[in-house]
């Protein structure tokens, strides 16, 4: 009876998990596939969407000062949490994607910066300070404010990826608009 028994439960646990493990699987409608040129549609698409919406203000406008700018905001915001000596582990992974963001704009920079006249040079180096100027007095606050302010940043305008997607490849033709990728 018990080797019975034994079965048919392995047999209503099968029934019972196989259609949660079959809502992990991937589903496609229709037969379609997800091609390079798809990818590329998408990637065009995000990227018009980026560089049609404003930037906040005192974001600089070219890609390569642009990419400075952000780099020093998030590397910023990296050294904020970092102060605090946190051991959440929600803190410390957003400090590690911090990091990683950093890297990645940092690795653009220097990637383009072959790119770049020496005016643009300067210009990326004058928006980075004044990007680490905003943290300066937050970084010399108390734990508190220091602590409020890690919770409050939201993040980099989208623009960000793509500009430093672009600096890194020696891309100087404009973007792609909005009407380029078919949504005006």
């Amino acid at each position: 009876m018990r080797p019975l028994l034994a079965a048919l439960t392995g047999v209503v646990l099968l029934a019972v998990a196989a259609p949660a493990l079959a809502q992990d699987e991937v589903i496609r409608t229709g037969g379609t596939q997800f091609t390079a040129d798809d990818g590329e549609r998408s990637r065009r698409t995000r990227e018009a969407m980026a560089y049609a919406t404003a930037l906040p203000p005192g974001a600089p406008d070219a890609d390569y000062s642009l990419v400075a700018w952000c780099e020093a905001l998030v590397s910023g915001h990296v050294a904020v949490g970092e102060s605090l000596a946190t051991t959440d582990e929600l803190d410390l992974r957003l400090i590690d994607l911090g990091r990683a963001e950093a890297v990645k704009f940092r690795s653009a920079l220097d990637a383009g910066r072959a790119f770049q006249s020496a005016e643009a040079i300067a210009e990326a180096e004058a928006a980075a300070d004044g990007a680490r100027r905003q943290w300066a007095p937050i970084l010399a606050g108390d734990q508190a404010l220091r602590n409020e302010t890690f919770g409050l940043f939201f993040g980099l305008p989208g623009r960000c990826e793509h500009a430093a997607r672009r600096v890194s490849l020696g891309i100087t033709d404009a973007p792609p608009t909005l009407k380029d990728v078919g949504l005006e």
